[in-house]
């Protein structure tokens, strides 16, 4: 008879509340729709009402609500919906999104990300087993559904290949896929570009500069890269070790079966699969050399007519890795046969784009409220109020305590409502400006870094994340008894984990002067 996992009632009734509570928050496109209704009536009501900030120069800056039911403002909505407020909005961040889409996009649908993550995960030594599949789990966040959908079902194949509970690594890719989700080695990542664009986005639109607190201007898609790229092994070793301490005593003594139909050979890597990573590797090594002929070339540093230095291969570097995974995944794909001709690739890359249809729609109605915002001055008018409120507890002093409550704050709300891009959009323009004016150390590089440790960290225990019926599903292949009570008890450990070292990561980041990135 098969063991279960217990847990506490009332732990399932907290499981049972934020299943409840999470089916009835509204899309975010629709609490976008709703938000923008509210701001203008908002504005019509309180239109004309003046407040003072401290400006730059430490003067008084004086500030006034703009009615936008006004005939002059409703005209400025129109006439700027669709060029300045969303297509060009943040100069053109939709576009940078779509670009490094495209080129991720070549790489996963030509196999070669999957094929990599098999190949590594089969030749690995069972010792060092959790360590690879969370590092593998982490690096898998440059193309999610490979991570998700190859990844965790093979690291419960090879553990079952071991004679181990498969549930051990389904576990630890799980961690890793998810609760790791925002390191990486890579640079400017999906993730980086899009929440470091929006950062911008965010902070540009209330006036707030965005530079580090040395005053260096911030590079969105790098602005995080020394943080993530350490992260990345002390996440894999930490969370090596909460499986090898935690998960795998307590899962070695439950009983598990294996489906009839099961095949170990299912993830093999295949002879074409072979044939397409070495001709992967020849590409990468012809990319790199044209990246770097690249950034000694034509986009070499340069000092302009105004004497200031002027880096164009960092400027494009979102192009530059794009084109990377472009040329490598292109190799694969030719190698394997899966891509026979250039129409092929082009229909990778709309296979890829198609899956961005809804941040299309999302980032038309988040651009159109944030420009209502700051046109209208009521954003910054929020600011002001919290930042009143938070100067007012005296946490002004304390910046720490500051980026320890944003990221509670956000890995609690991280469990009603998932998804990465949609909640950033909620909840940077908010943060971004405010804590920058309770304390300009809270630079918007440290807060977009302290919200990527909060929302990566809870994703593994609550029933909102996108992929958590799919877990499920495979972790039911060999526990058909398995509920998703018992799939949060069983990665609790990583969370807690996960969340305090890298909240601490962050701090002593913060603490010691260290850069985020470059």
């Amino acid at each position: 008879m098969s063991e279960t996992i217990s847990n506490p009632p009332s732990q399932k009734g907290i499981i049972a509340f934020i299943e409840r509570a999470g089916k009835k928050i509204p899309d975010p496109v629709i609490i976008f729709m709703s938000l923008f209704t509210f701001c203008l009536v908002l504005t019509a009501a309180i239109g004309g009402l003046q407040f003072e900030t401290m400006g730059a120069d430490g003067g008084a800056v004086t500030h006034s609500i703009k009615n936008m039911l006004a005939t002059e403002n409703v005209r400025w909505m129109f006439d700027n919906a669709l060029l300045t407020n969303w297509l060009s909005f943040g100069g053109g961040v939709l576009g940078v999104i779509l670009i490094v889409m495209l080129g991720v996009g070549i790489a996963e649908n030509s196999g070669l990300l999957s094929a990599v993550i098999k190949k590594v995960g089969l030749r690995i030594n069972d010792r060092y087993l959790p360590l690879l599949v969370i590092f593998l789990g982490i690096m898998s966040s440059i193309a999610t559904d490979a991570g998700y959908l190859i990844l965790i079902p093979l690291a419960g194949l090879l553990y079952a290949g071991l004679g181990k509970n498969p549930l051990i690594g389904m576990a630890a890719g799980f961690a890793g896929v998810s609760a790791g989700f925002s390191a990486n080695l890579i640079p400017a990542t999906p993730v980086d570009v899009i929440l470091g664009a929006n950062a911008r986005i965010f902070a540009e639109s209330q006036g707030i500069p965005f530079e580090t607190a040395a005053g260096e201007p911030i590079n969105p898609a790098t602005m995080h890269y020394f943080f993530i790229f350490i992260s990345t092994f002390i996440l894999a070793g930490l969370g090596a070790w909460v499986t090898t301490r935690f998960v795998a005593p307590r899962l070695e003594k439950m009983s598990y079966q294996l489906p009839e139909d099961l095949n170990l050979d299912d993830f093999k890597v295949t002879d074409a699969e072979n044939k397409g990573l070495r001709a992967a590797g020849i590409g990468l090594v012809l990319a790199l050399a044209a990246v770097a002929g690249l950034a000694m070339g034509p986009l070499a540093t340069y000092t302009n007519e105004a004497g200031r230095e002027v880096t164009p291969y960092l400027d494009n570097v979102i192009l530059l890795i794009a084109m990377v995974f472009a040329v490598v995944g292109i190799f694969f794909g030719v190698a394997t046969g899966k891509f026979k001709s250039l129409q092929d690739v082009v229909k990778a890359m709309v296979t890829q784009m198609n899956t961005m249809g809804y941040i299309l729609v999302l980032t038309f109605f988040c651009y159109n409220f944030l420009a209502l915002l700051g046109f209208s001055g009521l954003g910054t008018y929020v600011t002001y109020l919290g930042a009143t409120f938070l100067s007012a507890l005296g946490l002004q002093q304390f910046p720490i305590l500051l980026i320890i409550g944003f990221i509670l704050t956000t890995a609690v709300i991280n469990l009603f409502v998932g998804g990465l891009t949609s909640k950033w959009m909620l909840l940077g323009p908010i943060f971004v400006p405010m804590l920058y004016q309770v304390n300009p150390n809270m630079t918007p590089d440290l807060v977009t870094a302290a919200y990527r440790v909060a929302d990566s960290s809870t994703n593994i225990i609550t029933p909102m994340m996108s992929y958590a019926g799919v877990i499920l599903a495979f972790m039911r292949k060999y526990k058909p008894e398995l509920s998703f009570g018992d799939v949060i008890a069983m990665m609790v450990p990583y969370s807690v984990a996960f969340l305090t070292v890298w909240t601490t990561v962050l701090v002593a980041f913060f603490a010691f002067n260290i850069p985020l990135g470059f």
